[in-house]
């Protein structure tokens, strides 16, 4: 049976607004989901003593956190400043996630650029081996390489599991919604997960949903409701119903906590119930 942690990505505003991340962790609890994941995406602006109570209070409500790191990260900028800067933004969110005791940091790597795929892949894991080490955290925290939408963004589902297995540290971040986006607007989640599976065994598997927009004749970066169903979620549930994987879905649609519930129904109706 799935072992599954659900949660929103950010603090709760639309069934109960929660005033902080503190206060946050605490909401999330008493509406009954198990996760939650800080966002740090307009930069790290929390304190260390901040994360150790927002840590404490996720230990205390039984709340798995994560960390997405700040947008402004491109490893493969042509300017050296803008990549040191994008490392020393991952540093900051390691260090973060480990007085906070959250288990992943969530970041979208690079733009392919001008030094193409291969390139920026060596980059890429070069720079992810520099923020690591300078981070000092050892092996208590993920970097989280997410699947990315764009097909000029690095992120393919290839490049991120390839980096996993070449990198201890490193985890994949399925973003079911920028897959089905990357795809032309197909997804497999079966075949996803099976893959997982095979590559990475019982390792605790990290995932964001959302429904994405579909414009100009293409499906592009733009969360919407989960009812939109581009991608549906219910086949999600289906399949996780009929596999023993521990995953955490962080709901990224607009509606965060109220989607996160509507998930929650889904699952539980597939007989998949929170961790």
């Amino acid at each position: 049976m799935a072992k599954v942690y659900l949660g929103p990505a950010g603090i709760p505003q639309y069934v109960v607004k929660a005033k902080s991340t503190l206060d946050a962790v605490k909401v999330v609890h008493e509406l009954g989901l198990n996760a939650m994941e800080v966002e740090f995406v307009q930069g790290v602006r929390m304190s260390r003593d901040l994360a150790k109570q927002v840590g404490k209070a996720a230990r205390d409500y039984g709340v798995k956190l994560s960390i997405h790191a700040p947008y402004f990260i491109n490893l493969c900028s042509e300017e050296e400043e803008k990549v040191e800067k994008s490392r020393q933004r991952i540093v900051d969110s390691l260090d973060r996630a480990y007085y906070m005791e959250a288990w992943v940091v969530v970041v979208h790597a690079a733009y392919y650029g001008k030094l193409g795929p291969q390139r920026c892949y060596e980059k890429v894991k070069e720079e992810l081996e520099k923020a690591h080490r300078e981070s000092g955290v050892g092996a208590g925290v993920y970097i989280g390489v997410e699947v990315t939408a764009r097909t000029n963004q690095f992120g393919s589902v290839e490049e991120t599991f390839k980096l996993a297995k070449e990198l201890p540290f490193v985890t994949p971040v399925v973003d079911w919604g920028h897959l089905f986006a990357r795809n032309g607007g197909v997804i497999n989640y079966g075949e996803m997960l099976d893959l997982w599976q095979r590559e990475f065994g019982d390792r605790h598997m990290h995932t964001h949903f959302t429904s994405v927009r579909y414009r100009n004749g293409k499906f592009v970066d733009e969360h919407e409701p989960i009812e939109r169903n581009m991608p549906p979620f219910e086949p999600l549930a289906k399949e996780l119903a009929k596999r023993d994987i521990t995953i955490t879905l962080i709901c990224e649609s607009p509606l965060l906590e109220k989607d996160a519930l509507l998930m929650k129904q889904m699952l539980e109706k597939q007989g998949v119930f929170l961790a």
